[in-house]
This record gives structure tokens, C-alpha cells and sequence, in this order.
């Protein structure tokens, strides 16, 4: 599954429709209420599930859990997906590694995020940072889909970012001190099983949920050239130095010149706690 690499280029991100067929889809609806009840394993911040709660009460309790990949094997392969390894070799090259995963559960009510670019929090060293964000519900702007400014990643320019207490927001940081304007954003309506990729740099957010009924999620993956390294997290414990390469990835596509490196495993799956980000909505 091929996207228009001159147009991606130019405005900075893609739909590509029907990542995830009807089968795939249901089993990601389901894959995610497991991990919410924590039948795929405890982590930080899951709750106690009683076995006669209705899905909708579980999920509700939840804006979003880090690294889910980590308990859960199916969202792994949905992260290796040959077409979307068709589109990330198309946009970063041959070689491709992933360090995020994150499983948004956004319910009637429960907020968005404010305008930022995903490279401020992930810095990689060659600007190669790109996210595939796959609707498991229509995403709408009733619900809380994404809004982009297109082309806003062209200037290869990270934005300051600075705390906010927008009420139509978490808490997380918002990018300011742009030269575009609200007329510049449009939203990124897409169907279920449809999914957004976009440039690191590129700016965008999301607004509340106001629909009634239902929820908006979303699962996505972060991923980047495997050639470059990642200066990511604050220094260890006992040093002065940060970290260099962070080498808690899974190779997705190609060669890994760093592989003789080994890897790591030191981050755990999380529910989103104050302050976390490196995230697409």
C-alpha cells in the first residue's frame, strides 16, 4: 500500500483507508478491552476490573496507555503490518525501527491535546520521526479526530513548548510562538481501520470528545530510521550524560547497523500519567 510520497512531502501527512480489515479491527476492539482489564497483565496505573463490568464502564476509566505493545503480542503484529511497512519504507527508507506504541481511549466527555509537534518529545537525529495513527472507531470532530496544519512541518522548525491549562486539553505541554493560525488546521476525519501517518514536525492536535455515546480510539505506533539514533529519556541514575541511543525498539523493517548494540528493555507499559507526551492523539 503505496501513498503519494510528493504530496506527504509537501503537506506533511496521509490517510492510507483499510490498514485494518473488519476482522483485524475487531480483534484490536478486543485486544484493547483486555488490556484494560488487565487480562493481559498488570502494569502502572491499571485498576482492579470486576468480571461483570460492561466494556464501556472498563475503557472509560482510561485517556490512554503507554508501550501496550509490550503485553500484547496482536498489537505488535499490527505494528509490522506489511502495508504498513509498505508506507514506512516509503517515507523514511529501507530500514525502520519502532520505540512507541500507545492505545487512546477517548470517551464522551474526556479531552484532547493541544498543538505540538511529536519530535519535541521523541528526538531523533535525523528528522526521520513518523507515527501511523489507526482509528479503531470513526474518527469524527464530534469525537475528537485528529486536526492537522498541513505543510506546518516544511520549516523543519521545533516550536517552544510551554504548559497549558485549556480546559479542552490534558495536561501536556502545547507548541506556541508559530506563525499559523486556526483557519490554517483542518480536521482529519477518518473511518475505522483507517489510520493518519505524519511527519514528526508536522503540528497537530486534538479537541474533546463531545459526542453522547461512544468513544474515540485509537492505536498508534511511532517509528524511525533504524540508521539513526535516538537520544531519548533523561540521563540514568548516578550519571552525567544522556542517553545517547535509546535501544528499547523493535526493528520493523530492514537492517539494524546498530543491532551489535543489543537492546534493552527499560520501558514498561504505563497508563498516561501528568506530564507524559512524545504522543499522537
Amino acid at each position: 500500500m503505496i501513498i503519494d510520497h510528493a504530496a506527504y512531502a509537501r503537506e506533511g501527512y496521509a490517510v492510507v483507508h483499510g490498514l485494518l480489515d473488519d476482522a483485524a479491527l475487531e480483534a484490536a476492539r478486543t485486544e484493547a478491552s483486555a488490556i484494560c482489564r488487565g487480562q493481559r497483565g498488570a502494569f502502572d496505573g491499571i485498576a482492579d476490573s470486576a468480571g461483570n463490568e460492561q466494556d464501556l464502564d472498563v475503557l472509560r476509566r482510561y485517556l490512554c496507555i503507554h508501550f501496550p505493545h509490550k503485553i500484547s503480542p496482536f498489537l505488535l503484529h499490527l505494528a509490522r503490518l506489511p502495508a504498513a511497512v509498505d508506507v514506512l519504507t516509503t517515507v523514511i527508507g529501507p530500514n525502520v525501527k519502532m520505540m512507541q506504541s500507545m492505545l487512546f481511549i477517548k470517551s464522551a466527555g474526556r479531552p484532547g491535546q493541544a498543538w505540538h509537534q511529536d519530535e519535541t518529545f521523541i528526538p531523533t537525529r535525523d528528522r526521520s520521526l513518523t507515527a501511523i495513527w489507526i482509528a479503531l472507531d470513526d474518527a469524527t470532530v464530534e469525537n475528537g479526530c485528529l486536526w492537522v496544519i498541513p505543510g506546518s512541518h516544511r520549516p523543519g522548525v521545533l516550536y517552544p513548548a510551554r504548559d497549558q491549562d485549556d480546559a479542552r486539553f490534558d495536561c501536556t505541554q502545547e507548541a506556541y510562538g508559530f506563525a499559523y493560525h486556526e483557519e490554517h488546521a483542518v480536521p482529519v476525519e477518518v473511518p475505522a481501520g483507517a489510520a493518519v501517518v505524519f511527519n514528526g514536525y508536522l503540528l497537530h492536535r486534538s479537541l474533546p470528545n463531545t459526542g453522547r455515546h461512544g468513544m474515540r480510539r485509537a492505536l498508534v505506533h511511532h517509528y524511525m530510521s533504524a540508521e539513526s539514533l535516538l537520544p531519548w529519556f533523561p540521563p540514568a541514575p548516578g550519571t552525567t550524560m544522556g542517553k545517547h541511543d535509546h535501544r528499547d525498539i523493535v526493528l520493523i523493517a530492514g537492517e539494524d547497523p546498530y543491532a551489535f548494540r543489543g537492546t534493552d528493555d527499560v520501558v514498561q507499559p504505563h497508563v498516561r500519567h501528568n506530564g507524559d507526551g512524545g504522543c499522537a492523539r
